[in-house]
């Protein structure tokens, strides 16, 4: 039995140098401990820690039950008794808590990776919002340039538009002195036609005249 107990508590201790130094070992004990906590695992290891804890005890009732004995009522194969039951006692007490110390290294090596994926989705996504921050500053930019561009080519239509507002002002009052003078112009052509008319009949009424004083002549 101290053999089985040595033996179990050489593994203990070597499982535990095992998580504490990071080998390509360690992750198949950490594999071979996920899959031991899975299903009934837990069940069959709270089982044996509780038999063994019960054996435990008893040994070290035992153990009292001797040492309450007078010295002269002890045998040598009492004597020898309770060096085997110390022996044992104390290999089950170790192997409970190297069992513990297997367990909590066993969670905290596991809360360990969780928090460095943690922390390393959380520099991924600052690394992203850093990108994209440059990026937005990088299209600012280009907006900002545009928006100048833009500006520029407003304040050029607007002058075009200013000189050609001046244009069609200045056109329209061409257009106005040009309609004045045409009305003039039909006026006075008007006044033209008239005297014309009148030096017509003038010329008409001097011809009649004229033919009448030669038609007396001549009777």
């Amino acid at each position: 039995m101290i053999q089985l107990f040595l033996a179990a508590t050489l593994g203990a201790m070597l499982v535990i140098l095992i998580l504490l130094f990071r080998t390509p070992l360690r992750k198949l004990v950490i594999m071979g401990l996920d899959r031991l906590k899975r299903g009934r695992g837990p069940l069959v290891v709270k089982t044996v820690g509780g038999v063994l804890f019960a054996m435990m005890s008893i040994t070290v009732y035992n153990i009292v039950d001797i040492q309450r004995r007078p010295i002269e009522a002890i045998n040598p194969t009492d004597q020898i008794l309770l060096a085997r039951n110390m022996l044992e006692a104390s290999f089950m007490g170790f192997l409970l808590f190297l069992s513990l110390m297997i367990d909590r290294l066993h969670y905290y090596i596991r809360e360990l990776e969780k928090l460095r994926k943690t922390m390393d989705a959380a520099k991924k996504q600052n690394r992203g919002m850093d990108d994209t921050k440059s990026d937005g500053s990088d299209g600012l930019k280009v907006l900002g340039d545009e928006i100048s561009s833009l500006k520029t080519k407003v304040k050029q239509l607007e002058s075009e538009c200013e000189t050609t507002e001046k244009e069609a002002k200045a056109a329209e009052a061409n257009v106005v002195a040009l309609n004045g003078q045409s009305e003039g112009l039909l006026m006075e052509n008007d006044r033209l036609l008239e005297e014309n008319q009148k030096f017509r009949n003038q010329l008409q009424s001097i011809d009649q005249n004229l033919s009448h004083s030669d038609n007396k002549k001549n009777t």
